[in-house]
C-alpha cells in the first residue's frame, strides 16, 4: 500500500500508521507500506483533494502498476469534510481517481480502516 495526504488535518494519517503497529498488524493480511507507487498495489488517499493536489494525485495513480486500488479514507477524502464547499477543493476523491472503497469518519478509528481493507481484500477474491 502507499499512503498519500492531501492536506489532512493528519487524524486519519495517525490512525493509518496505527495499523502498522502490533496491535492491529496489517501485514498478517500481506498489507506491506510502500515508498514508491510502482511497488504498490492499493493507494490510501486521506484528506480533502485540492485542485492543487489534484494533478499529482492523478500521476501517482498512473504511476501505479495494473490492478490498482484506492481507499479513500476519512470524511474528508469521501465526501469534501468540511471543506466540503470551498473553491479551492474537489467535493470527493471519485472526481479524480476511482475510488474502489470508502471508510468514512473524522477520523476513522483503525478498526474501521481495517475492516475497509477486508472489504478490499474481499473484493480482490470474487
Amino acid at each position: 500500500m502507499l499512503h498519500f495526504n492531501t492536506g489532512a488535518c493528519n487524524g486519519c494519517d495517525i490512525e493509518v500508521v496505527a495499523l502498522l503497529t502490533p496491535r492491529y498488524d496489517v501485514e498478517r493480511f500481506g498489507v506491506l507500506l510502500q515508498p514508491s507507487p510502482r511497488h504498490a498495489d492499493v493507494l490510501m488517499v486521506t484528506g480533502p483533494v485540492t485542485k492543487q493536489c489534484a494533478p499529482r494525485l492523478r500521476v501517482i495513480y498512473q504511476q501505479m502498476p495494473s490492478p490498482k486500488f484506492v481507499v479513500a479514507i476519512g470524511a474528508c477524502a469521501c465526501s469534501g469534510g468540511v471543506f466540503r464547499d470551498c473553491y479551492g477543493v474537489y467535493k470527493r476523491l471519485d472526481e479524480v481517481i476511482p475510488v474502489d472503497v470508502y471508510v468514512p469518519g473524522c477520523p476513522p478509528k483503525p478498526e474501521a480502516i481495517l475492516q475497509g481493507v477486508i472489504k478490499l481484500l474481499e473484493k480482490l477474491k470474487a
